[in-house]
């Protein structure tokens, strides 16, 4: 069971602090969606591109040039917004924000502010789960909504010392803008927070969340308040318990986000204690000098003087279609995990981990039902597999073994036909060269020996060879582990571990 009583974590107070502080943290994640034209237009959304390449007319902003909404985008975002379990909008309606950049051709973004097509939501957000030995806690951090806009182009300064250029691949990308509540309390739970939108998104397969590549990046709301007020925030919904909030804009790594929410905390709390106020502003996050510095002063929504787009009509959806989009949805990350526990009696780390990606919790289940002991195939998956996939740092697609050998070494295990230590070694030929386990165990000879006649001749031969290590056996019985190592080397690890061990007891002793 979850504790849902995650203690609120405190920024501590600093030299020369006269309080404890706390964070109060909301996030707007922008997730490319997945899908190979615009949200406006037939142009291809393909990443990496020449540039300039991917392109329409209506994209950039050419006269009479008009929109068209793509369905799938809208599939996609009614998708998501099911995975939160948010609300649907049977109609939303695009508006105009109107500013200028040199990489915005319209002079306007096309975005959703008065009727979004997606309401209030939630995600779970577990803390603490980081080892086996610790047991998760967990806090809903609630969706206020998610909106469907166009992305902007990039601007480009690095190519020439005099001049700036522009690439317009990414202009009219669809964007979903996943904005939450003032909910998220630390640099880690935020982390955490976008680790699982990314979760949900990727098994839902509608933003693939690559960081690197800007498909998934974050704006951060952070601001301080002294314990008790965002207590009184939630009783009133009042935003004025609150203290100041400045947005770090557009922050595309985890460990940056938590690095930059420190350091922008204890930038507000240093200004405060020395009798000034925090402006709100909107600033940028400098990793090298781990600084946060002011961007521009925040804008408000009649800044951008916001009005309905003209050239597109309300959006109307039927109650069929999200029911029809609602029966397709996968299972998720936390109904998996749960199942994961209750059918294969796995902990909730060994849980967490398999169901960390779709293609792991798949590969897992796969060597679970073949090898029909689901905690013997976690281990294996996670420690053997996982382990060496990280050595060579490679991912579960790139496993040169299938869950089908897999299963075949777990079920030469669980036959006793070989023992771990020769498992080990039967995975790494499986690793390296590949074939059939229970082929390369019989054509090698690597069968494990269970025939206590010559286990006992074994250790026979061990003891009468080692008198002054029988004696301090005798003496102290824990010694007895020398013995079985003996054995197990003579034998060139084959004999059946348990079975050494009776032996060995029972000849020590006798």
């Amino acid at each position: 069971m979850l504790d849902l009583s995650y203690d609120l974590p405190k920024v501590k107070t600093i030299a020369g602090a006269k309080h404890d502080w706390e964070l109060v943290i909301g996030m707007e994640v922008h997730a490319q969606v997945s899908s190979n034209s615009k949200l406006f237009s037939g142009a291809s959304t393909l990443f990496g591109a020449e540039a300039n390449s991917n392109v329409a007319f209506v994209d950039a902003g050419m006269p009479g040039m008009l929109p068209v909404i793509n369905e799938f985008c809208v599939e996609q975002a009614v998708r998501t917004g099911l995975g939160l379990k948010a609300q649907i909008n049977l109609t939303s309606a695009f508006d105009r924000k109107n500013y200028f950049y040199p990489d915005l051709p319209q002079g306007y973004q096309i975005s959703q502010l008065y009727h979004p097509i997606v309401g209030e939501g939630e995600v779970l957000v577990e803390m603490g789960a980081g080892s086996a030995k610790e047991a998760p806690t967990a806090r809903l951090v609630r969706i206020e909504r998610i909106h469907l806009e166009q992305d902007a182009g990039k601007s480009i300064h690095d190519m020439d010392p005099a001049m700036s250029f522009v690439d317009l691949n990414r202009t009219g990308v669809a964007l979903m803008e996943i904005v939450s509540r003032p909910d998220i309390r630390g640099p880690e739970e935020a982390a955490a927070y976008l680790g699982k939108l990314r979760q949900i998104l990727r098994y839902l397969g509608t933003c693939d969340g690559n960081m690197q590549s800007g498909s998934m990046r974050a704006d951060v709301n952070v601001s301080i308040c002294l314990p008790g007020a965002y207590e009184k925030y939630q009783e009133t919904q009042d935003f004025s318990h609150l203290g100041t909030r400045c947005e770090i804009k557009n922050m595309n790594s985890m460990r940056f986000i938590q690095a930059a929410i420190e350091v922008e905390a204890r930038r507000q709390i240093a200004i405060v204690e020395a009798g000034g106020s925090v402006e709100q502003e909107t600033r940028l996050y400098d990793p090298d000098k781990n600084e946060t510095r002011s961007m521009r002063s925040k804008e408000e929504a009649h800044d951008y003087r916001y009005f309905p787009d003209p050239d597109l009509l309300p959006l109307e959806i039927e109650q069929s279609w999200v029911d029809a989009i609602e029966a397709s949805l996968p299972e998720l990350p936390d109904a998996k995990k749960a199942r994961f526990m209750s059918d294969f009696g796995l902990s909730d780390y060994d849980a967490s981990v398999l169901t960390a990606e779709t293609a792991d919790a798949v590969y897992f289940e796969a060597v679970a039902e073949a090898a029909g002991d689901g905690k013997l195939a976690a281990n294996w998956v996670i420690n053997e597999l996982f382990g060496r996939l990280k050595k060579d740092d490679a991912g579960i697609a790139d496993s040169p073994v299938s869950p089908a050998q897999l299963a075949g070494i777990i079920a030469l295990i669980k036959a006793d036909e070989i023992s771990g230590k020769i498992a080990k070694d039967l995975f790494e030929i499986v690793y390296t060269e590949g074939g059939d386990p229970a082929e390369i165990v019989a054509a090698r000879g690597m069968k494990q020996v269970t025939d206590t006649g010559a286990i006992e001749q074994a250790v026979d031969d061990i003891i009468a060879a080692n008198p002054a290590q029988v004696e301090k056996a005798q003496q102290n019985p824990k010694l007895a582990g020398w013995f079985v190592g003996q054995v197990m080397k003579a034998t060139g690890g084959k004999a059946n571990p348990a079975v050494v061990n009776q032996i060995v007891a029972k000849k020590l002793a006798g």
